[in-house]
């Protein structure tokens, strides 16, 4: 880890195809070996219903934040570098996937690139990503409300604990 210029930042991390708590788990174990991220914690492993397509299986759903000395930038070519190496193959926008990693947020910066946004623009309207972002950050603020709040304005039914802890990705 590189010291100082480190920061803070929040991934959303998802799948339904395969084995999904397995293979989030090992894009975890990833994450947290390379040199310059570390995982500080992970919610639970969620049973969440399929959202924006809904003819599909079920989804996995968990959060985490790590400390990282990558930019936004670097810690997003991580992310899908991870997922390539796990073989996610991106053909349908909110389709089947094996495993998805979103970066919901990095310290306090605003990043409006190509490819990237943060925060997520769109996170606070899905409880799969409130659910367990609020389990290990309920009084993180976004857009001036924390994040319990947010979760706490949406529907979250069906979205279902599948695991007691964060330490299911540890293998």
């Amino acid at each position: 880890m590189s010291g100082q210029t480190d920061e803070v930042a929040y991934l959303s991390l998802g799948g339904n195809i395969g084995d999904p708590a397995a293979t989030m788990g090992a894009a975890l174990r990833l994450l947290d070996a390379d040199e310059r991220t570390q995982v500080l914690d992970v919610s639970s492993l969620y049973r969440t219903p399929p959202w924006g397509k809904l003819d599909q299986p079920e989804f996995r759903n968990a959060a985490a934040r790590l400390r990282t000395g990558h930019s936004p930038r670097g810690l997003l070519d991580l992310c899908l570098d991870i997922e390539r190496r796990l073989k996610r193959e991106r053909k349908e926008r909110w389709g089947p996937r094996l495993v998805d990693l979103d970066i919901l947020l990095f310290g306090d910066r605003r990043v409006d690139e190509p490819g990237l946004e943060i925060p997520h623009p769109r996170m606070l309207d899905r409880a799969f990503v409130l659910v367990p972002l609020a389990e290990i950050a309920p009084d993180l603020f976004v857009e001036g409300r924390s994040v319990s709040a947010c979760r706490d304005a949406l529907d979250c039914a069906g979205i279902v604990p599948v695991s007691a802890g964060g330490d299911w990705w540890k293998g």
